[in-house]
């Protein structure tokens, strides 16, 4: 049986990559034909503008639209990654369009019933069988609960998780192989991208995860007027069907559509940015694709947020990194900029910090003219990105997303209300989470997680001490040295060992006495001992350095 299972799933894979093959001959046999004048008629119209052949990159999108709904995925990822593709390439791919033709109507209706398990009749008092959006992953219905609730329903395309995991498959075996082809390709981690996009997409798969993120935002957002997250029906979802109160409103893409509402496009702008500000800065959570589709401005300049599929998180790390990347523009200092880049890439010490610095320092520059509030935050932060990727750094997937959401809200913001700024308004949130990180508290926290470390140390320093010559008594471990001067070497041993035996006495004592002094149970003598163990430190310490400097 595992053996049939295996040749089906084998056929199939050969099966998709003919068809694959096939689409990427086609785009090779269009490309060679657009070097040669002669063949300019035979090239189909869909290649063609204005009598001209489109550029590669809109031949190389035409084509992944051909590949289907996986690789368009990737490809729009891949828009948002300048380390992976070239600016004009990413230009073109955010033009990709997540956008299907819906599948059969009554085939989604008796998905829906297999999921619900019932009748739609049964469930529903109302249901409307024409969808109202279509997507690669699957399409949505609109109905109504037997207690009046209006409902949205998103049913997962039809046998579309095998297809998804199938071109995976494929599109890491060619990874694979053009890495092993040419080497050079390795610098662009296209495996460590490819590894990111399918944990992405196999979790924007399970609608579960939506529903966990979107009861994530309800809670956060909860007691917050300006702010809608809709509520999740948990009883009548499931891995492949997603069902969700409905939200309607204004699409904030038109001022003036916003104005005849009765809506302020000045207030709705500064609530998208506060409401985004808020995820990544206190929660580190954060909806990763805020564009107009999926926003409805309701009653009062209210923004009603929905498709959860995509979000980012952050870790404490990268939300200080943001931080100390907006102080160091408002202060136009390249340092502090530098800085908190290195820390966010893992780095304490770079070898070519100065050079950095000195690239960071002509980028402010550049920017100079304008004033922080006038900063275009998102372009400065793609500049930094940028930078970093000359120096082969690498940058936690999380930051392109968060690049991708403020440039994506920013625009949103600046098409609303010209005049607002998101520098502004991300200034307070950084100086907060500044004050916060050396807060006395925060200071105190970490102070007594060294000193418990150092504690554990000594604690467990004799169980390593005997752990180790239990195992040299046992013979395993070997150790092989060729001395040239043995005397010498014997003498060098001893006085590592008196050296080691010493340092540790005086840990020791440091240790007891810091305890005794934190417990209120100090007395002359103990302020006496602290005293001696402080003054042999230095001693030993200059000791050591002295006779490394005779060596």
């Amino acid at each position: 049986m595992f053996k049939i299972f295996h040749i089906r799933q084998t056929i199939a894979r050969i099966f998709r990559a003919i068809d694959i093959a096939f689409i990427m001959l086609k785009y090779l046999l269009i490309n060679w034909m657009s070097t040669h004048r002669l063949l300019f008629g035979f090239i189909p119209r869909r290649y063609k503008r204005d009598k001209l052949i489109i550029s590669q990159a809109e031949r190389l999108r035409t084509v992944i639209e051909d590949l289907g709904p996986t690789f368009i995925k990737f490809g729009q990822i891949l828009a948002d990654r300048p380390d992976v593709v070239s600016e004009k390439l990413g230009e073109e791919l955010k033009k990709l369009q997540n956008t299907a033709e819906p599948f059969d109507h009554e085939r989604a209706i008796i998905l829906i019933e297999e999921e619900l398990g019932g009748s739609i009749k049964t469930l529903f008092r109302s249901f409307d069988s024409n969808c109202i959006g279509s997507a690669s992953l699957g399409q949505v219905y609109k109905g109504v609960l037997h207690n009046g609730d209006e409902v949205v329903v998103k049913i997962q395309r039809p046998d579309i998780k095998p297809k998804i995991e199938l071109d995976l498959q494929i599109l890491k075996y060619f990874a694979e192989q053009l890495i092993k082809e040419y080497p050079g390709f390795a610098v662009m981690d296209l495996v460590g991208v490819l590894d990111e996009f399918e944990d992405a997409l196999l979790k924007e798969l399970n609608y579960l995860n939506e529903a966990g993120n979107a009861i994530r935002f309800y809670e956060m957002f909860k007691e917050v007027e300006y702010c809608k997250i809709p509520r999740v029906y948990m009883d009548m979802t499931t891995d492949k069907l997603l069902v969700m109160e409905l939200v309607t409103g204004v699409i904030p893409s038109n001022k003036e559509e916003l104005i005849a509402n009765g809506l302020s496009p000045n207030a709705v702008a500064e609530n998208g940015m506060t409401i985004l500000l808020e995820m990544i800065f206190k929660y580190g959570f954060f909806h990763a694709d805020p564009h107009p589709g999926n926003m409805f401005i309701q009653a009062g300049n209210r923004i009603a947020l929905i498709d959860f599929g995509m979000t980012g998180t952050l870790k404490p790390a990268h939300m200080h990194f943001l931080a100390g990347f907006t102080l160091g523009l408002a202060t136009r200092n390249a340092g502090t900029v530098t800085d908190a880049l290195l820390t966010l890439c893992g780095k304490k010490f770079f070898a070519e910090k100065n050079d950095l610095e000195f690239l960071v320092s002509d980028m402010l520059k550049r920017f100079g003219s304008l004033s922080y509030e006038k900063t275009n935050f998102s372009q400065l932060l793609n500049e930094s990105v940028k930078i970093i990727q000359k120096y082969d750094l690498q940058l936690p997937g999380s930051i392109y997303l968060l690049a991708k959401a403020l440039a994506t809200l920013e625009k949103v913001g600046y098409n609303l209300d010209a005049e607002i700024s998101l520098p502004v308004l991300i200034r307070p949130y950084a100086e907060h989470l500044i004050k916060e990180k050396f807060s006395p508290k925060q200071i105190a926290g970490e102070v007594f997680d060294t000193v418990k470390d150092y504690v554990s140390l000594i604690r467990d320093f004799p169980n390593e001490i005997n752990e180790i010559l239990y195992n040299l008594k046992k013979g395993k471990i070997v150790v092989d040295i060729n001395l040239k001067n043995p005397e010498s070497a014997v003498k060098s041993i001893k006085q590592m060992g008196s050296m080691i035996v010493s340092i540790f006495i005086l840990a020791v004592m440091m240790a007891v006495c810091v305890i005794l002094i934190v417990k209120d149970k100090e007395t002359p003598a103990v302020h006496f001992l602290f005293g001696v163990s402080i003054f042999f430190s230095i001693w030993l310490l200059l000791r050591l350095f002295f006779r490394s400097k005779d060596a």
